[in-house]
């Protein structure tokens, strides 16, 4: 595998990783999440950097259905990353302080609230759509075939995920805010700091899995109707 490749892996692993402590800020606490934050801002233009063919290609060649889910969906992402980052920098205590920025923090924060959660549902999106890639990359590095049993145990345990992620996903009221009802988040302290990321992760889990899957249903019954024809 080519190192240029590897390292674009690399990046996207960790910040896959950093999301996931970037939504633990009662976990963490302030200032660990606001360094977390500018790691993550950096780690994202990085990745911009390293993908900016994606970019130079958006208005050439012919837009397939997965390329226009694609592109609303990273379009989508880059919004919420954005709207993630500037009301950060408005929030913050200690990373950014020296900016001669003030006032706006009150529809910053609500701002943030909406940006964070969509953008964290947008990345497993993102992942899902990109899941047969890694799973190519994954078996060339290890050289790994699945036979038939492995790939229904596989889905069986994703479908699994899914399910705990959905139900995670309606108890921690991510919908809530997403959809900007609730002005603030509301953190359970009892809850065991392992618990918190496991539901996150299933969280991530159930987005990845409708993307894919969802992707892969579409595919198919676009395959009947072209044969019917």
């Amino acid at each position: 595998m080519k190192k240029k490749v590897m390292f674009k892996i690399m990046i996207d692993i960790v910040m896959t990783v950093l999301l996931l402590f970037l939504m633990a800020r009662q976990i963490t606490g302030d200032t660990a999440h606001e360094w977390l934050g500018a790691s993550m801002f950096i780690l994202w233009i990085t990745h911009n950097v390293l993908n900016i063919k994606w970019y130079s290609h958006l208005f050439k060649g012919k837009y397939t259905l997965y390329r226009i889910v694609q592109s609303i969906i990273n379009s989508l992402l880059l919004l919420s990353m954005v709207g993630t980052m500037v009301s950060g920098v408005i929030l913050s205590r200690e990373v950014f302080a020296f900016l001669p920025v003030s006032g706006g923090t009150a529809i910053a924060r609500s701002l943030h609230i909406l940006s964070v959660y969509w953008c964290f549902v947008l990345t497993a999106l993102h992942l899902g759509l990109h899941w047969n890639m890694i799973i190519g990359m994954i078996r060339k590095a290890t050289g790994s075939a699945s036979s038939k049993t492995a790939l229904v145990f596989l889905r069986i345990v994703a479908a699994a995920i899914a399910i705990y992620g959905f139900s995670a996903f309606i108890k921690n009221q991510l919908l809530s805010y997403m959809l900007m009802t609730s002005s603030f988040v509301f953190f359970d302290f009892e809850k065991p700091v392992p618990l918190f990321f496991i539901e996150y992760i299933a969280i991530m889990g159930l987005f990845v899995f409708l993307a894919h899957y969802g992707f892969k249903g579409v595919q198919r019954i676009t395959r009947r109707k072209t044969s019917v024809a």
